[in-house]
């Protein structure tokens, strides 16, 4: 492949690098294609990018942005997932789909702009979706100002509960 054959390609895993702060890079070895073309159906429905790469190609297109952590793992077959908007969903899909035949391996990656070595991806795997997660921090957010409107009610509903019974007395 001579130069002006690499550049479109170096080109486009810039933007797909620049674009996305989280990828994972995946030793596939031992995945026939008829197993690739499965995960890339899976990826595609779920909005994500996943790319068979030449490891120079894709050092050159991080360029100075490549941690050096990260360098190791761009040898041997390496493909990358590219997670645009939900990385954790990303992991899941990858996991299970490694785990229905342990096909393929994740060497490492960045998640969210963060260096992420292989023995932390299980830890990315468990955590809850971004959406889960917020509405997690929503609720924590309103338990206090909750708690206070039942405090400030609390009262109000006690007198009701006095005038009621005092209604009631004085009919008897």
């Amino acid at each position: 492949m001579n130069k002006e054959e690499k550049q479109p390609i170096i080109q486009s895993l810039e933007r797909l690098f620049e674009t996305n702060s989280t990828y994972y890079l995946i030793d596939f070895k031992r995945m026939k294609v008829a197993q690739a073309v499965e995960l890339r159906k899976i990826l595609r429905k779920n909005a994500f990018t996943y790319k068979v790469i030449k490891n120079r190609l894709a050092l050159r297109a991080l360029g100075a942005k490549c941690p050096e952590a990260l360098r190791p793992f761009f040898q041997k077959p390496t493909a990358v997932a590219f997670a645009g908007k939900d990385p954790v969903q990303l992991a899941k899909i990858l996991k299970d789909f490694s785990s229905q035949g342990k096909i393929l391996a994740v060497k490492g990656g960045q998640v969210e702009g963060q260096l992420m070595p292989a023995e932390r991806f299980d830890e990315v795997t468990r955590l809850g979706s971004r959406k889960d997660l917020l509405g997690k921090v929503g609720f924590l957010m309103a338990s206090p100002l909750h708690r206070l409107m039942r405090t400030l009610q609390a009262p109000l509903g006690n007198v009701g509960i006095l005038l009621g019974e005092l209604n009631r007395k004085k009919n008897i």
